[in-house]
């Protein structure tokens, strides 16, 4: 058996329990429920390494929203400063008693099925749960739904999550859609491909070559954009590249720098290579009228930044998930604020 056959197995073995999608699993604390959408798989954005600065928690009224300048790309990053208190989106939810959280349940170390556990497990899924212990206190009660990536934006629109925390790139055309908390990751763009390809970096050593990426993601917005001479496929989630690949049916994978170091966690036959071409923060996704439940979210945030402290929820939950993949990150990017 080869390398990449076993691999593909290894991967399986890590993630078979994917397809259980459509299952429900209750616990003490958090629900799985069925996942949402077809298609999908993406990543995101932010200003890596810089300790947070400590944030007054200043009151709004319920929903308040001021006018901010025009989304560019310097500014994109920037959202609604942090709250305490409640407004509609915040009382709704604790109305209910419960979070719905759009999540990944098969990207290692982010949001994947624990194969020992049968649990969600992962550096999303561990900031998820402080959002809702924040809201609801103690033992809160979290329905996770396994969102696609295309599928994000319309669950939040439909209300059909309270929040997405699933590698999410903050930017300007998805600010149009929906709201973003500030961010919580720093990204970028990468290559992904086997060791022993002469594929150098998102260049022209792609002509001709089969690039694989999810459908929605910024990963296929930058094929779009500049395909180097590739052919671009698109699959629903960036596992599927990955797959794809360890079965010889794509040349190449682009995605999220982060995502792809855990992609080649699971298999040593394929690496990152060149360098991130683009920079993108990752960010907590909202209903975009739900400007209270921002204001809460960037509050939790600073809280777990905890000024960049070596213990800070932040980092701790770094050195669990990331740092054996993403070696020498020293601390959450640094919020920043429109108003």
């Amino acid at each position: 058996m080869g390398m990449r056959a076993r691999g593909l197995l290894n991967l399986r073995a890590v993630l078979a329990p994917v397809a259980a999608g459509m299952c429900v699993m209750a616990t003490a604390a958090a629900v799985l429920v069925p996942a949402l959408g077809g298609a999908s798989g993406e990543a995101g954005h932010g200003r890596g390494g810089a300790a947070a600065p400590a944030v007054t928690h200043r009151a709004y009224g319920p929903g308040a929203a001021p006018a901010v300048a025009k989304c560019t790309a310097r500014n994109a990053a920037e959202s609604l400063r942090p709250s305490s208190e409640d407004g509609p989106a915040v009382s709704r939810i604790q109305e209910k008693g419960q979070l719905v959280v759009g999540v990944d349940q098969n990207t290692y170390r982010w949001g994947y099925r624990d194969p020992v556990t049968g649990e969600l497990a992962g550096f999303d899924i561990d900031l998820a749960r402080a959002v809702a212990e924040d809201i609801l206190g103690p033992h809160p009660k979290v329905v996770f739904k396994a969102v696609p990536t295309s599928q994000r934006i319309p669950a939040l629109q439909k209300r059909t999550v309270d929040l997405v925390v699933r590698t999410m790139t903050i930017n300007c055309a998805r600010k149009e859609q929906v709201a973003f908390s500030t961010a919580y990751f720093q990204g970028g763009q990468q290559v992904l491909a086997p060791k022993a390809s002469k594929i150098a970096a998102f260049d022209d050593s792609l002509r001709g070559k089969r690039v694989c990426t999810a459908a929605g993601s910024t990963g296929e917005s930058e094929l779009s954009a500049q395909p180097h001479g590739a052919k671009v496929l698109t699959v629903p989630n960036q596992l599927d590249c990955l797959v794809r690949l360890q079965l010889g049916e794509a040349d190449a994978v682009v995605t999220d720098n982060a995502l792809a170091a855990a992609q080649a966690a699971q298999d040593p036959a394929v690496e990152l290579k060149g360098r991130p071409f683009t920079d993108e923060p990752y960010g907590v996704a909202v209903n975009k009228g739900d400007t209270d439940l921002v204001r809460r979210v960037n509050k939790v945030l600073d809280d777990y930044r905890a000024d960049g402290g070596a213990d800070s929820p932040w980092m701790r939950a770094y050195r669990k998930w990331l740092q054996a993949d993403l070696p020498g990150i020293s601390g959450p990017p640094s919020p920043e604020y429109s108003d």
